[in-house]
């Protein structure tokens, strides 16, 4: 058994047993796969993204509160309504400015996806997350994907600090919070690259008052060697990733 494979199981075996993925002939896997309304482009893209095993890994409920931080056009928002089934809640956030972003794609995505109440359990929220007005330690399980370098990278550690400080309130004592981001090297222009060195996020997340609790490489790509950037079409869509799962003491 490789190095990869033994880091991932041994996390996945250092937790409980999902309700989302326990034997009850419930797979997250097969329900993205045949859920009524979700489209051929988003499917495509498990393959790559990995889901069911992502959500996994970070230990996702049936029935769990969630917030899906800086939504932009849904796709992340739409498997997590799926994934916590009709007795979880989602709030999909997003501030003005990721709405705005490639030239409104964000807000035409994400108003066609909730269009009609399409998702049921899902909530649009149109501010910051010190702004959205969540009750404090009212949610389960925060969630963002490839978002936090931009944070960082623009808003500086102060700004990163602030915004994960956001997050950390809205959840209950025990509560998680998922981060999925680009691998970025020290010394490198991470700014321009759209990465982030992994070792910031837990430096800012402990002084948040998180616990690093584990990571994973399931969205690893040893063919990326961290010095394109993201959007680089030889490699869009398939960036080293890595996958952090920080938890609120309780």
């Amino acid at each position: 058994m490789n190095n990869r494979m033994t880091i991932v199981l041994v996390a996945l075996l250092a937790l409980p047993l999902s309700p989302v993925f326990a034997d009850e002939g419930r797979m997250l896997a097969d329900e993205l796969a045949n859920a009524p309304g979700r489209s051929d482009d988003d499917k495509a893209r498990d393959a790559q993204r990995k889901p069911d095993q992502v959500l996994m890994f970070l230990g996702l409920r049936t029935g769990d509160t969630v917030l899906d931080i800086w939504a932009a056009g849904g796709w992340y928002t739409e498997v997590l309504s799926i994934a916590v089934g009709p007795e979880g809640d989602v709030y999909a956030q997003n501030p003005a400015s990721v709405l705005k972003f490639r030239d409104g794609q964000n807000e035409k995505q994400i108003s066609a996806r909730l269009a009609e109440d399409r998702l049921g359990n899902v909530e649009r929220i149109n501010a910051t997350v010190a702004d959205a007005g969540i009750t404090p330690e009212s949610i389960d399980f925060a969630f963002t994907a490839l978002n936090f370098h931009d944070v960082y990278n623009r808003q500086g550690k102060e700004g990163a600090a602030e915004f994960l400080g956001a997050v950390f309130d809205t959840l209950k004592p025990g509560g998680t919070f998922g981060l999925i981001d680009h691998v970025g090297d020290a010394g490198a222009d991470n700014t321009s690259l759209h990465r982030i060195e992994p070792s910031l996020v837990d430096e800012v997340a402990t002084e948040a008052g998180f616990i690093v609790e584990a990571k994973s490489d399931l969205l690893a790509n040893p063919d990326d060697d961290h010095t394109l950037r993201v959007f680089d079409p030889t490699l869009r869509g398939n960036t080293d990733r890595f996958v952090l799962r920080l938890r609120k003491p309780e």
